[in-house]
């Protein structure tokens, strides 16, 4: 966008006038005392006790509330790959949502770098001012490998949110979903209509919340993914040996013919006529933003409950319910990663919420409810004490 496009009234620009986001001290600096205490000599004392021993950072330092949200601007929402500057504003704006819903301080930092081993030396190196690492908007597959090996160099939680979040939150509304038709998960003909990063991260999520893998199909642009595929990526290759029990081939309709959910994380657009040979009583959640893989009410008139990732309908499948609460109770277990067992438990949290005033048009909470993200970080902490991770 070119700066004659910008209209300095619009309410959006108006807002993001200066950034979203600004640094406040906690401590009072108005006198030589103040001084002598916050810096020079006073700091003195704390750097070496930390140098003594350094998980005292997280007690005397910012680093035991701190994220950093880390993009390369590859794949920030719906614009693809616009770089680390364009990418700014994305992350200030989840750096605010951490603080407002979860309590956590969080620093937007856009790398001007696509290559992996750039990316995780470079984050690496900062690890130490922080006590997690949010990845954002990295384009599959090579964020299956960022993440991956941040996680094995560190001992503090990353956290692909692309990945986990949008499975965590998909996780939750299935449950309720499928509590709302007394059907169980476990009996559910599953297919997913996308192979990046989302939706291997809800094929893995949702096996590891209870759906049988071989009730489900996975298609990406050439269709059904299964061993007779082949020049599959190794994630692909993982679904491929994971799922599809029956062995179908060919394309989407092949993959709804009798499905009982469809999940959309593609963005390819699905025909109606797909959506018709589901299952009586079936379950869509179609996630692309801002255009659904087939609209709301389209998909109503031959399923039961029906999600979207955008804030004009009901049932919006956002991260927001995920991510701030998750960190929160990752930091409060001082935890040294997420486990699937952590991530089940948010997704339990955030079903619980509303389980108990579920109806076809509210499976999951509002973004903005003020309940989930402490029910969120309680279960999560707990869970990390359960597997063993929390300090």
């Amino acid at each position: 966008m070119s700066s004659s496009t910008v209209d300095p009234a619009d309410p959006v620009f108006r807002l993001h006038r200066g950034g979203k986001l600004a640094v406040a001290s906690t401590v009072p600096l108005t006198s030589r005392e103040d001084l002598s205490l916050a810096y020079t000599p006073g700091v003195a004392q704390v750097c070496a006790a930390i140098a003594a021993d350094t998980r005292l950072a997280d007690d005397y330092t910012w680093a035991g509330h701190t994220v950093a949200v880390v993009t390369d601007g590859s794949a920030v929402l719906g614009l693809g790959n616009i770089g680390p500057h364009a990418a700014l504003p994305v992350m200030e704006g989840k750096a605010v949502l951490f603080k407002q819903l979860g309590g956590v301080d969080a620093v937007p930092i856009c790398l001007n770098t696509q290559d992996v081993d750039e990316i995780v030396a470079t984050v690496r190196a900062l690890a130490p001012s922080f006590g997690g690492i949010n990845l954002e908007d990295i384009s599959a597959p090579r964020c299956f490998e960022v993440e991956r090996r941040l996680d094995e160099a560190l001992d503090i939680p990353v956290f692909h949110d692309d990945q986990h979040g949008t499975a965590i939150v998909v996780l939750a509304a299935l449950r309720n979903a499928a509590a709302l038709l007394t059907r169980k998960l476990g009996d559910l003909r599953v297919a997913i209509s996308g192979a990046g990063a989302a939706g291997v991260a809800v094929t893995k999520m949702l096996v590891a919340g209870g759906v049988n893998p071989e009730q489900v199909v996975v298609c990406d642009s050439r269709g059904i993914i299964g061993p007779h595929r082949e020049g599959l990526t190794s994630a692909k290759a993982e679904l491929a040996e994971l799922t599809n029990g029956d062995g179908r081939r060919g394309d989407v309709a092949e993959a709804l013919r009798g499905a009982d959910v469809l999940i959309g994380v593609s963005g390819g657009q699905i025909a109606e006529a797909a959506v018709a040979g589901m299952a009586p009583g079936g379950i869509v959640f179609a996630l692309a933003n801002p255009t659904p893989e087939v609209q709301p009410e389209v998909a109503a008139r031959h399923v039961a409950v029906v999600a979207t990732g955008r804030s004009d309908h009901p049932n919006q499948i956002n991260n927001v319910l995920a991510f701030p609460g998750v960190f929160r109770g990752a930091l409060d277990a001082r935890a040294t990663r997420i486990t699937d067992g952590m991530k089940v438990a948010a997704a339990d949290a955030i079903a619980g919420v509303v389980a108990d005033s579920l109806a076809p048009e509210a499976i999951v909470p509002s973004p903005l409810d003020p309940r989930v993200a402490p029910a969120v970080a309680e279960a999560v902490a707990e869970a990390a004490r359960r597997d063993g991770v929390a300090r």
